[in-house]
């Protein structure tokens, strides 16, 4: 399934992604961290065969050996890995193989005179030191007299960027494999790929594209960056750098990582050792931690980053609690308990930077100026479970809230009530027959919103004076729809991605629809009344 997607802005990626090597330190860290799991493994045996005893011992015997074989095996791999060298070992042939004689097998007859038979004349043959030598031999050169690969330069062509691209995030489970696929979309041909992949650790419940550089990495110089921020079932959130491939490990981790790590801006988890010498086992952080205001301690199910502000992140979590991060030190600043129950979504007012709405499944959504105290700020009930919330764009006094009975309701954010079962929206649409899992509002066409449900439908609405109206309703072949989202770059605002159950994400051209092209001329006669004013 599809768990969520998000657009990167043209211009933030670079042309040629850079290609993750691995160095020497980075194979003796990775090192470090098999024998961490290795430990992890014995210590899981060791209790294993602590709480059986008092079973047969032949069977307990058994599992041991077989264990060891596999520990023996991992150790090999990971001096294989260190060296560089493969390391020789001693293969048993079943009986009736030893015919075939395969051990032998790619060894060469030799004739009478013993020589090989197939390289019997290979002295006559000639060669050189080098290609520049050989005559029969041309190689295409670059503007500095340098031979060129023909493979490396068609993979390079291949990983290249256009400005005119458009990068699609999309977090993805699949036979319990989580990923995040990069794909791009090239819009003059209607073709959309991917770029490449990033594994990650847990099942990904949201993403969020950072446009600003991270920790270490951060200088007064160079702000601009090209990053991912992952919520998943860990109570931590992963940010990878989307101008590298093949990345092993993300950037940063933001949160409590286990007592064997920390996390640090350059390549993450170094290995720390406790005074016994013996690697304390890591326990259940959700089980065994409260929420408290450094990190979270549940799945992190909503993220936002701040546009105005944009070393800011905010982080809603099943504990309960919404997390300020800051990206320059890549600590929390702030945690905040506006809610009695899971925070499920957030977004960042966009015109005033301090400001934060956050819904969640106590059937309440919160607007808070996140400068002053969590005991400050404006409430606003709904009937059933809090889906999704977002500010209206294009007029940043109202908001739009999504339901799990269906609904869409748009309130105003300077009416707050003194209780929120007293609310009353400016207006209520029953847009689906099941739960809203996800809407999102045009930021270039005025009053143009797309809603997905899990009754496996999208939906554009029109948002005008007299109210909401559907445009157009189309199933887009994903199962239930879990994220639609728009492209925000201007010339190309009538492109829609949607992604759902069935794992697949389809790119929705929506200006093809007569009423949605009439949206958007009407939007441009507006804009162009508003520049003659």
């Amino acid at each position: 399934m599809i768990s969520g997607t998000t657009w990167v802005p043209r211009g933030f990626a670079a042309e040629f992604p850079t290609q993750y090597e691995i160095d020497d330190s980075e194979l003796d860290r990775i090192s470090k961290l098999a024998q961490l799991r290795l430990d992890d493994a014995l210590e899981d045996l060791e209790d294993a065969q602590a709480n059986e005893e008092g079973e047969d011992i032949d069977d307990e015997d058994g599992i041991e050996e077989t264990f060891m074989v596999d520990v023996a095996a991992d150790k090999d791999m990971r001096e294989e890995v260190k060296s560089g060298e493969p390391k020789t070992r001693d293969v048993e042939i079943d009986d009736d193989l030893k015919e075939y004689n395969l051990e032998n097998y790619d060894a060469e007859p030799a004739t009478e005179d013993g020589s090989l038979s197939m390289f019997s004349k290979i002295n006559s043959l000639a060669y050189y030191k080098s290609a520049d030598e050989d005559p029969y031999i041309v190689l295409p050169k670059s503007k500095d007299g340098q031979p060129i690969d023909d493979i490396d330069e068609e993979e390079r062509e291949e990983l290249q960027i256009l400005d005119t691209d458009s990068l699609l995030l999309v977090t993805k489970t699949e036979d319990n494999l989580s990923h995040m696929e990069v794909y791009v979309y090239e819009e003059t041909e209607a073709n959309l790929y991917v770029h490449h992949d990033i594994l990650l650790p847990s099942f990904p419940l949201c993403v969020e594209w950072l446009d600003v550089r991270i920790g270490r990495t951060r200088t007064a110089d160079n702000q601009q960056g090209n990053f991912a921020a992952i919520g998943t079932f860990e109570p931590t959130i992963e940010i990878w750098n989307l101008d590298v491939i093949d990345e092993m490990y993300p950037d940063a981790v933001l949160g409590n990582t286990s007592n064997d790590t920390e996390v640090i801006p350059d390549k993450a988890p170094k290995v720390k050792s406790n005074k016994k010498g013996k690697k304390k086992k890591a326990k259940n952080v959700s089980q065994e931690q409260k929420a408290n205001d450094k990190y979270h301690v549940d799945a992190v199910l909503a993220l936002s980053a701040n546009r105005l502000h944009r070393n800011l992140l905010a982080s809603g979590s099943a504990d309960k609690t919404v997390k300020l991060w800051d990206l320059s030190t890549l600590t929390c600043a702030r945690s905040y308990s506006f809610h009695d129950d899971k925070v499920c979504s957030l977004a960042w007012h966009p015109e005033e930077g301090g400001v934060l709405l956050t819904g969640s499944y106590d059937r309440t959504v919160v607007a808070s100026d996140m400068r002053l105290p969590d005991t400050q700020y404006r409430r606003w009930g709904v009937d059933t479970d809090v889906e999704a919330a977002k500010w209206d764009i294009h007029d940043t006094n109202y908001f739009y809230v999504s339901t799990e009975g269906g609904r869409v309701y748009y309130f105003d954010a300077r009416n707050a009530p003194s209780s929120p079962e007293k609310v009353r929206p400016l207006w209520t649409l029953q847009a689906h027959d099941s739960e809203v899992s996800t809407f999102d509002v045009n930021m270039h066409i005025k009053g143009l919103i797309a809603t997905g449900s899990t009754d496996q439908q999208v939906k554009l609405w029109n948002i005008s004076n007299s109210g909401p109206s559907m445009i157009t309703s189309r199933d887009m072949g994903v199962g239930k729809v879990f994220s639609v989202s728009w492209l925000p770059d201007k010339e190309s605002a009538q492109t829609l991605a949607v992604g759902g159950s069935n794992g697949v994400v389809q790119v929705w051209d929506t200006k093809t629809n007569a009423a949605v092209r009439m949206a958007a001329d009407d939007e441009d006669i507006e804009d162009e009344d508003e520049e003659e004013a």
